[in-house]
């Protein structure tokens, strides 16, 4: 068995992308974690008093990134390029990758291919210093919101996936509510 798609060949398993402490934004995480606690979504996501947007947009990314990371790890056995040729949330939504490096144009991957691609692609954004400042006072760029838009839009499409395509494996394996409750953080 691959045990949360550790063993994958692929690599779409990537390793938790962690806030560095005693950073504004790991403190903000920490709050996150705890209204989320609180089973109130509505009370969860809304911006906490007094801080700044840019800095609870980046935890909430570095957060969805984790949650959707270990979710598709429980399933990555279940989809398979022969299963899952397409990337597709049902049959009304295919999506095609396009990276601007590797994919200057819109390509069609199977499934567990341009979720590769997209958890390294999304990976490198987090890792990207001039995009995602973890030093204190360095600021966010002009576009922070507008890429942050773009790494949520493209993280849905993994849920999506997940819940078409491989709900029977997300029951069978008796994922827990909580590991459920992510994709109402995109509502």
């Amino acid at each position: 068995m691959n045990f949360l798609g550790l063993t994958n060949k692929n690599k779409t398993f990537k390793p938790k992308k962690n806030v560095p402490e005693g950073t504004k934004q790991y403190h903000l995480q920490k709050y996150a974690e705890a209204t989320l606690g609180s089973g109130n979504l509505k009370i969860a996501v809304v911006l906490p008093e007094g801080e700044d947007i840019n800095e609870w947009l980046a935890v909430n990314t570095y957060d969805f990134y984790n949650q959707i990371n270990m979710l598709y790890g429980t399933i990555t056995e279940f989809c398979t390029p022969q299963g899952c040729p397409l990337m597709s949330a049902g049959p009304n939504f295919e999506y095609l990758w396009v990276d601007n490096e590797k994919y200057k144009k819109p390509t069609k991957l199977s499934a567990p291919e341009y979720i590769d691609n997209l958890m390294e692609w999304v990976q490198n954004q987090l890792n990207d210093e001039t995009l995602f400042p973890s030093k204190i006072g360095v600021p966010f760029p002009k576009n922070f919101q507008s890429s942050v838009n773009v790494i949520f839009k493209r993280l849905f499409r993994i849920y999506a996936h997940i819940y078409l395509s491989h709900f029977h494996a997300i029951i069978a394996l008796g994922i827990s509510v909580n590991r459920k409750k992510g994709i109402t953080a995109f509502n």
